[in-house]
């Protein structure tokens, strides 16, 4: 076997049903551990799979349809005020941007070259596990309070520059909800064309924001209002499953520089990652639509209006810039929180040492859980009732 599965950590949801091994909880469960959106898909979804069936009776193309190429290209251009993407050259669907995260460290890291992966603190594990996967050393940037959840990028020093090859980014953050702002995302492509790595930027959180004016920055807007028009250095993941309620259509894109961008297509011929021209119908109706999504959008907000000032109460938290999640400071070691609150109340979280690159006292998530309000908004203000009554039972 591949020896460098011996240094991947289990997932974090497979550690938090470690946890809970032996709980009987008290009361019905509401799940607030899993960021898997919970509202209704869109309402096209059914009438497109029963118009497009007869699809499935061809192979699909590796790089997606010109159809839906283009389709993305159209999307990305409009959301992030670009001058252009050429659908051709600069776009690639993928199944979920998950897959496509963890493809691009195997596809573009140089094993002979080695060196480092940057990637943020806490972190979607998916960056971790690529980085290992594909002969990389994660190197991480540790996101606190103190620096408004954002790396200290500054502060890294010239000899881990000069060997680093690949630099994740989540923005807006998982599990924080921190956006890094413009002039952050053009500083990062400017040390990127300094060392000569390639930024990953994952974006699959950038349509739940709460104000219209407060549309979180991508990382090809950033590079085009930098001069950067063939966006060099920088690709962009995004997907259909936050964005329009369907995490199980494993949907999403892959867009930047043309000469990555061809790297990425060979690499997905051989890998067989094509997505199903079912999919590809879905998810053509799905990027040309924003009602559903401004519906969405309008939801999340709502349970933040609602929820915050319940937790505020008991626990120490913020508005997040954007996501739905929320990343409460918790009043005792946060696995023994998340025990006992799954115990008494019946709700689950995920400990934040789960999302982080250490176990200890002194890791990045420590003393945080995370919530994700995906839950129908009364089951989130039932689950934010039972965290008051918990917290003021407790401490």
């Amino acid at each position: 076997m591949n020896t460098a599965l011996k240094s991947l950590k289990p997932y974090p949801f497979e550690r938090l049903q470690a946890l809970y091994q032996g709980i009987t909880p008290a009361q019905k469960v509401i799940s607030l551990s899993v960021g898997e959106p919970q509202h209704a898909m869109p309402d096209f979804v059914q009438t497109t799979i029963s118009h497009s069936i007869n699809q499935l009776a061809h192979y699909p193309i590796t790089s997606g349809s010109e159809a839906l190429r283009r389709c993305i290209a159209n999307w990305l251009t409009t959301r992030f005020h670009l001058k252009g993407i050429d659908a051709a050259s600069q776009v690639l669907s993928c199944n979920g941007s998950r897959e496509a995260l963890f493809a691009t460290a195997n596809a573009l890291f140089d094993r002979k070259q080695g060196g480092y992966v940057l990637m943020p603190d806490p972190l979607y594990q998916i960056y971790r596990g690529a980085a290992l996967l594909a002969g990389g050393k994660p190197y991480y940037l540790r996101c606190d309070a103190e620096n408004h959840f954002i790396p200290n990028y500054d502060v890294i020093p010239r000899s881990i520059l000069e060997q680093t090859q690949l630099l994740y980014i989540c923005s807006p953050g998982n599990p924080t909800g921190a956006v890094h702002t413009q002039e952050q995302l053009q500083s990062l492509i400017e040390m990127a064309q300094h060392y000569g790595f390639l930024i990953a930027a994952d974006e699959c959180y950038s349509e739940i924001y709460f104000e219209p004016q407060q549309a979180p920055p991508g990382l090809l807007q950033a590079a085009t209002m930098m001069g950067n028009e063939q966006f060099e250095h920088c690709l962009v993941f995004n997907s259909l499953s936050k964005r329009s309620n369907l995490p199980g259509l494993r949907s999403g894109l892959i867009a930047g520089d043309a000469k990555l961008i061809e790297h990425l297509r060979l690499y997905r011929t051989y890998q067989g990652a094509a997505m199903s021209p079912l999919t590809q119908a879905i998810s053509i109706a799905a990027w040309s639509d924003e009602t559903h999504v401004q519906k969405n959008r309008s939801l999340y907000g709502e349970k933040f209006t609602k929820i915050l000032p319940m937790l505020a109460e008991v626990v120490e938290v913020t508005q997040p810039d954007a996501s739905f999640y929320l990343w409460p400071k918790v009043p005792s070691d946060e696995e023994k929180f998340t025990r006992k609150l799954y115990q008494q109340q019946g709700v689950a979280v995920l400990p934040g040492r789960y999302l982080s690159a250490t176990d200890g006292a002194e890791a990045a998530g420590a003393k945080h859980v995370r919530l994700a309000l995906v839950a129908e908004l009364s089951d989130c203000i039932q689950a934010a009732e039972r965290i008051q009554t918990f917290c003021q039972q407790n401490f």
